[in-house]
């Protein structure tokens, strides 16, 4: 049975088209082969099928078990057949391949409807494993996506020809808005296998996103000079990242601020306008505190006895509302960023003016 060199050369079209590789396509086409002279067969052998990577001649095999008598069955090879079939050292118990020398004339038929299938089914599998090494290797990574479908609560990006990722509700941030055609900045969060191929997820409320964007808009961080600390996020309305220098000579603070506040505002504008603050870290725990209840001014910050990781920070009534933050929102994320409960009082003797904020885990 001859397929011919222009069906190769079909093939390896057809792989650069999908980008899929010759021999993953050929492989495809053997296993489907094979199964349609089982079909043929009745199911009573075990077939392997070999197309010639140069000629594109096919090759149909019987596998069968060697025994040290007489066959008694088609699915049997005495030792001595087995020798005379060129496999001299053959022991009782292997697997030996009986050329099939005659290919029935029917074959192509029944391979042309069995095979189809299978041959479709195969290359499916093998884009969505492509598509999956692909994507699982970038888990973590900043990527620039389009979106192409939002409606009825679903929202789907293209990441490339052959792949898409959603996007869910607890990734989105509240309030922006996803247009069709629209291109976006996104953190790869996550892919997984499953029955209808690779699902890729991706996240706009990440740390990690605006981490990104860090390393992507400031030289300074992406060559190291900064370092980030840490980063919580209230996706859209407002984050805090703690930065340190590790060049004496270079501000961290300047340097992610830039010139008149472009680089953060840059930054800002790819976040639907999210404030971000920019922290200076502090090995000790409660300067730390004071730096991260920014933009505020605090008169002092103490740690509670007896309270594992607790502060007690003392504001003028000017700063109080500051402090505090909308909501609580300014402390709740000072208290997130530092990893300590953080109370914040007035520095008149006033009771305080805001609950202890607990400890939030960071997914940074």
């Amino acid at each position: 049975m001859e397929l011919g060199v222009d069906f190769l050369g079909a093939l390896k079209q057809l792989g650069e088209e999908r980008g899929l590789s010759e021999e993953v396509i050929l492989a495809s086409i053997e296993a489907a082969l094979a199964l349609a002279y089982r079909k043929f067969k009745d199911g009573k052998f075990d077939p392997v099928v070999a197309i010639d990577r140069t000629t594109g001649s096919v090759s149909i095999f019987d596998v069968r078990r060697a025994v040290d008598s007489e066959a008694h069955s088609d699915s049997e090879i005495s030792l001595g057949e087995a020798r005379a079939l060129g496999y001299p050292d053959v022991q009782e118990g292997d697997s030996v391949k009986v050329p099939v020398l005659e290919h029935p004339k029917s074959f192509g038929r029944i391979a042309a409807q069995t095979a189809r299938q299978v041959i479709t089914q195969r290359l499916k599998d093998a884009e969505r494993e492509i598509v999956y090494n692909e994507f699982n290797d970038k888990i973590g990574d900043l990527i620039t996506a389009t979106i192409f479908k939002a409606e009825n609560d679903q929202i789907l990006v293209r990441l490339s020809e052959r792949s898409e990722a959603v996007l869910p509700r607890e990734e989105r941030i509240a309030g922006e808005v996803y247009t069709p055609g629209e291109s976006k900045k996104f953190f790869l969060l996550d892919v997984r296998q499953t029955g209808r191929g690779p699902r890729i997820v991706v996240s706009r409320t990440h740390p990690g996103l605006l981490r990104k964007l860090l390393e992507l808009e400031i030289p300074e961080i992406h060559d190291g000079t900064v370092e980030i600390k840490g980063i919580v996020r209230e996706a859209g309305a407002r984050a805090k990242v703690a930065v340190a220098s590790t060049d004496p000579a270079v501000d961290s603070v300047g340097a992610c601020v830039g010139n008149s506040g472009a680089r953060i505002r840059s930054i800002s504008a790819d976040l639907c306008d999210e404030k971000i603050d920019i922290i200076v870290w502090n090995e000790d725990p409660l300067e730390f505190i004071r730096n991260a209840l920014s933009p505020a001014r605090v008169t002092s910050v103490e740690a509670v006895e007896g309270q594992d990781r607790t502060a007690k920070v003392y504001a003028p009534a000017d700063q109080l509302s500051l402090a505090i933050g909308k909501a609580g929102q300014n402390v709740r994320l000072a208290a997130r960023l530092t990893g300590w409960k953080v109370d914040i009082n007035t520095d008149t003797g006033d009771a305080p003016a805001g609950k202890p904020e607990t400890e939030e885990r960071e997914r940074a």
